[in-house]
């Protein structure tokens, strides 16, 4: 029985934070029995056609999905189980704002089934949380991650760094304050600025700037030697965790297997009838739930993924990774020997420079060569 990772997207919010370029819309009222139907639906039309699987993670992202009703959270994982294989040690993941938690709300979402949370606080900082756009305080966050942990088995909470005006002191008190809560994995990014989003009209006006790019590299590097005194181990770019606590829903991603996303602008990587199938669902959530009304899903586009394609997907995302990508399970998965998917002379190149570490059946980005991934990889790749 094949596995499969299963993600469930709640697109509403409070309100749209400035440097967020996700999938997330601010209603005056949430449709919840309206929503909770449509995800429903497109979980019976996946199960319908990919048959049995082994489901090892769910994961409710967003948006805000601890906006959604807990009914409707014990409903869905109640259905997963029921059309799929619910692997008994599965990691049930839910993302929540400090704003949208209250201890009965929380242990409602732990009687449904949720075993792990994930708190989106991105700082610790009165001033950085009005610039970020957040509408909690510190001490609401501080609040919500020791709640948090009193009852769910595992928490993660989210920080950005590479702020305006933050310097390397700044960032490593914040990060020690952060890392004496009791969390067992943390996701740490560096502000970027997303086209589209409020943040890139303010940058492209001049309104703030960002860290020059040496000192973003030492916030990095701060990043990892802070994380690591406290047991947590850089696993992946931005993600740390104490050895046992790494996402298990996230590296069903980075490590290319089948993953289903159900819901508003929901995409996921499935194999069907042999091929591997690029899904998406339409963004709009009033769209996107006429669609599932009208057909059983809210599909707007599935492609199948050619050879060359996924190697290239495999390889991005796998490289992330501090474990790199396994040569064997790489050629399975995409059909593509990885000596034919990268440029020889690029790779040499790498290699010599101490960016990339090549065994017979292992190829594995090191420290330095995951800070510059995005360089490396479009040379890289061929």
């Amino acid at each position: 029985m094949d596995d499969l990772a299963l993600y469930f997207h709640w697109p509403f919010c409070l309100a749209k934070c400035p440097y967020c370029d996700f999938n997330s819309h601010v209603r005056e009222s949430i449709p919840q029995a309206r929503m909770l139907a449509a995800l429903r639906a497109e979980l019976v039309f996946e199960a319908g056609r990919l048959g049995e699987r082994r489901v090892t993670s769910i994961f409710f992202g967003g948006g805000t999905p601890s906006l959604m009703d807990p009914e409707s959270v014990a409903a869905l994982i109640a259905e997963a189980g029921q059309l799929f294989t619910l692997a008994p040690e599965a990691e049930i993941t839910l993302e929540a704002n400090p704003t949208s938690i209250e201890a009965g709300r929380f242990t409602a979402y732990r009687a449904a089934g949720v075993n792990r949370v994930s708190i989106g606080v991105q700082s610790f900082e009165e001033a950085s949380l009005k610039f970020l756009g957040r509408q909690h305080s510190a001490e609401q966050a501080i609040k919500a991650i020791e709640l948090g942990a009193k009852i769910f088995p595992r928490i993660s909470f989210d920080l950005i760094y590479a702020r305006p005006g933050q310097t390397e002191a700044a960032w490593r008190a914040e990060l020690r304050q952060a890392l004496t809560l009791a969390a067992d994995h943390l996701s740490l990014y560096q502000l970027t600025i997303e086209e589209g989003t409020k943040f890139a009209t303010l940058y492209g006006r001049g309104e703030f700037a960002l860290p020059e790019e040496e000192l973003a590299a030492r916030l990095y590097e701060a990043t990892a030697e802070e994380a690591s005194r406290f047991g947590l181990l850089p696993y992946e770019i931005s993600n740390y965790a104490r050895p046992g606590a790494e996402s298990r829903h996230n590296l069903a991603y980075w490590r290319y297997q089948d993953y289903v996303g159900i819901g508003p602008g929901a995409h996921g990587r499935v194999t069907l009838g042999g091929a591997l199938l690029a899904t998406s669902r339409h963004r709009a959530p009033e769209a996107w739930m006429d669609l599932v009304e009208r057909q059983g899903h809210g599909t707007t586009t599935e492609e199948a993924i050619a050879p060359e394609d996924r190697a290239r997907e495999a390889l991005l995302m796998g490289l992330r990774l501090a474990e790199g990508v396994l040569l064997p399970r790489f050629a399975a998965r995409t059909g593509v020997a990885f000596e034919d998917a990268v440029d020889q002379a690029m790779l040499e190149a790498c290699l010599e420079e101490g960016y990339l570490t090549l065994s017979a059946d292992n190829i594995t980005a090191t420290e330095q060569g995951r800070h510059r991934l995005d360089a490396l990889l479009p040379a890289l790749l061929r």
